[in-house]
């Protein structure tokens, strides 16, 4: 059987899919690494809404999807950008989100962390930035989650210099009821978030970012680092207080820095592992033994996909991650929240079917290649 994708130029090229998946079962939780996958939300597709109006979200699809997470050992980071936070799920719809997967995290036995930011605002005084964090930290800690404080729109843009960020930080790190995760988000995937930490030079907003947990290190867990610069997210980890974790958010790079080096390792949180998960959990529990080289094995071929995935406009990767799970079959439809659906092109969603197959992702390769041909015909490509 074959099937005929787009290729450069807009002609079409005979594809054979392949016919089983890799084969991985579910396991226990690891040892050597701590490991999150953001996950993704799965849109209502019979509700009668607009991309502007708010969030109509299928709760059970959402659930089982965290439950396949967390059956394969992964940690779940929830109410992330990977759930389209400020890209079609207001706060509203965002702290139901949190609300309903700290349960289903409760009732399972699943590690949950989840995202706090300040998108009740889109902009105002510090105080008013502070009180919007606080609000979003208390439903998390109720929650029972462990707490992610993003970074923030509003405090991008009103904080006057780096003085803003360490008085908004060390407010919330003291307040804090348990140790929390630092995230720092880079323009590639909000262009919002550009001169976080007080500068746009890289090295000074470092600086403000390493006082900032220096100050705190007993409130701080870890950090996330989604720069998408491998270097300079070594060096960071390097400098960081004794017990603090690296969880790499490098959607580029993670193979690597999970394995780590003589001097240290980073743990991951990463929307790549929304697709990836059952193969990720694999590549992770051969660390665990020891097996640096099978570890490489079975990720390194799929930085790939997540390059692709994650290709510029880099904040529309959340369309190819919906697009993966409904051709894996974790969902019935290709809809999403604010119409993203549409975000990326035909040639682009045909790549990822061709590599996600290769490297086995799909349960049933047969249902993603039917569903592949019924997206194709939607686009009018002659079947």
């Amino acid at each position: 059987m074959t099937i005929r994708l787009p290729a450069a130029g807009g002609a079409l090229r005979a594809y054979e899919p392949r016919t089983e998946p890799l084969a991985v079962t579910p396991g226990t939780p690891f040892t050597s690494r701590t490991v999150f996958s953001a996950a993704h939300v799965v849109a209502d597709p019979f509700a009668d809404t607009s991309p502007d109006a708010p969030a109509a979200v299928d709760w059970d699809a959402t659930l089982a999807f965290r439950r396949h997470l967390w059956a394969h050992g992964l940690g779940v980071a929830e109410a992330m950008d990977t759930a389209q936070r400020g890209m079609g799920l207001d706060w509203a719809g965002a702290a139901e989100l949190i609300r309903r997967s700290a349960a289903e995290a409760r009732a399972v036995g699943g590690r949950i962390a989840c995202g706090v930011g300040t998108d009740q605002l889109t902009g105002g005084s510090l105080a008013r930035i502070r009180a919007a964090y606080e609000e979003q930290l208390a439903v998390v800690e109720e929650s029972g989650a462990q707490a992610i404080l993003m970074a923030s729109r509003a405090l991008a843009a009103t904080a006057k210099g780096p003085e803003d960020y360490l008085e908004v930080y060390g407010h919330l790190l003291r307040q804090a009821a348990d140790p929390v995760i630092l995230h720092w988000l880079g323009p590639m995937f909000d262009p919002a978030l550009e001169g976080y930490w007080g500068s746009a030079d890289l090295d000074a907003a470092t600086d403000t970012f390493l006082e900032v947990i220096a100050a705190h290190p007993d409130k701080v867990d870890g950090v996330k680092i989604s720069l998408l610069d491998a270097r300079r997210e070594v060096e960071l980890r390097r400098r960081l207080p004794q017990g603090v974790r690296c969880y790499t958010g490098d959607d580029f790079h993670y193979p690597e820095l999970i394995a780590g080096d003589e001097q240290g390792f980073s743990h991951a949180l990463l929307g790549i592992f929304d697709p990836l998960g059952p193969l990720a959990a694999e590549a992770v529990r051969l660390l665990d033994t020891g097996d640096v080289k099978g570890f490489h094995g079975l990720l390194d071929p799929t930085v790939e996909l997540s390059r692709h995935l994650f290709q510029a406009p880099t904040r529309f990767y959340k369309t190819g991650v919906v697009f993966l799970a409904w051709l894996a079959g974790h969902q019935a439809h290709f809809t999403m929240v604010g119409g993203l659906q549409a975000a990326r092109s035909l040639p682009h969603l045909a790549r990822a079917y061709e590599l996600a197959d290769g490297l086995g992702l799909f349960p049933d390769p047969h249902l993603a290649e039917e569903r592949m041909k019924n997206l194709l015909s939607l686009y009018g490509v002659n079947r």
